[in-house]
């Protein structure tokens, strides 16, 4: 078992990034450096606007299910979160 102060391991559309315990997706993400969750359906990048869930921006897939506010998704051990790619 790891210490509860180690690192995790998770995937940013297939890169490897490695956070600390707790943080939400949209904190892993801007620690991988993705600044963008998603894309409108005009083409425009998104990005968390409110940080509470209300404004949906952050939308994201995660482990295969779509939509999960990034905002309010806590990071897990090998999770796989997909923004939407070919940015």
């Amino acid at each position: 078992m790891s210490p509860p102060d180690s690192p995790i391991r998770i995937l940013v559309d297939g890169a490897a990034v490695d956070v600390p315990r707790g943080v939400t997706v949209v904190a892993a993400l801007v620690a991988a450096g993705t600044m963008r969750t998603r894309r409108s359906v005009t083409g425009q990048s998104r990005f968390a606007f409110c940080g509470i869930g209300q404004c949906q921006e952050c939308r994201v897939t995660v482990d295969g299910c779509a939509n999960r506010p990034a905002c309010r998704t806590v990071c897990a051990d090998g999770m796989v979160i997909e923004t939407g790619g070919d940015w």
